[in-house]
């Protein structure tokens, strides 16, 4: 009988371990990903104020607030006082989801923001461009070589 008692005991203990090496503890926790969604944490408040403005343009944007049942292991890190009580809110910041789609089409619409901007700026350096005092040549360099005496 005690050695069963034992053997219990010794597996508790191995659940239980805690790690081996110290690391600084991370502010916000990272959550178990779904396939086909990427995770955020949403500014909902800063110093103690509400951002509507900022929530309302994520959600606009195709963010949604991630509900405590599809990540149970931050049941103990939710803020009682919340204004989002089904949802994870830690620290004025709320877990969001959005399909990899939509992050997709973002990725391309913020690269093709990016592309123009590069353009313009670059169309505008060249127009004052003269070919008298060029303000941007084509660097290339070459190595010859010559007949030595």
């Amino acid at each position: 009988m005690t050695e069963t008692k034992l053997s219990r005991e010794l597996d508790t203990r191995e659940v239980a371990e805690r790690p081996k090496q110290w690391q600084p503890a991370s502010t916000l926790p990272e959550p178990d990903k779904q396939p086909g969604y990427s995770y955020r944490w949403v500014r909902a408040s800063s110093l103690g104020q509400a951002d509507p403005r900022n929530m309302s343009s994520k959600l606009r944007e195709g963010w949604e607030p991630v509900r405590i049942e599809e990540q149970p292991q931050f049941q103990m890190l939710v803020d009682p006082n919340s204004r989002f009580k089904d949802n994870i809110e830690v620290a004025g910041l709320l877990l969001c989801k959005i399909p990899n789609e939509f992050m997709d089409q973002r990725r391309e619409y913020y690269s093709n923001q990016n592309r123009a901007q590069i353009e313009s700026v670059d169309n505008s350096f060249m127009r004052e461009n003269d070919p008298r005092m060029p303000l941007f040549k084509e660097r290339k360099s070459s190595a010859s070589f010559g007949k030595g005496k």
